[in-house]
């Protein structure tokens, strides 16, 4: 069964653009254990919404998870993990987190909640209301 979810990235640090040039990446460096445990539960086809954080705060574009969890090769210590991301396409119109935050549909996901976590779940129906959002423009 597929499942969904949102990542975050500071823009100036590596952005959509800079994904979509690597065409495949390594999601590294994430050292918080509810956003690791939420990597861990990635499976190989699950979608990713990827998120600019930031000055942006908006939903940029879609990934596909093309690596479940291994051992992230930039961890000094401690038990952390990375998953391969690639690009899929990019949305029509971000979505901004203001626009997030004023649908009714989408007030209980987590980047309204815990809006520090980098990796997090979403609903299908969540990430289907925000891909919706990019079109309805």
């Amino acid at each position: 069964m597929k499942h969904f979810w949102l990542v975050k990235q500071e823009p100036s640090s590596y952005s959509w653009s800079d994904f979509v040039a690597e065409g495949q990446t390594s999601w590294t460096g994430v050292r918080n254990y509810a956003a690791r445990n939420n990597l861990r539960r990635m499976r190989k086809g699950d979608e990713v919404l990827f998120y600019h954080s930031g000055e942006d705060k908006a939903v940029v574009g879609i990934a596909k998870v093309m690596r479940t969890a291994y051992r992230d090769p930039t961890a000094k210590d401690g038990d952390w993990s990375t998953v391969d991301l690639a690009p899929l396409k990019p949305l029509r119109h971000p979505v901004t987190l203001r626009e997030i935050k004023d649908n009714s549909r989408l007030k209980g996901i987590p980047l309204v909640r815990l809006s520090r976590l980098s990796a997090m779940p979403l609903a299908e129906s969540a990430f289907r209301e925000i891909v919706k959002m990019a079109c309805d423009r």
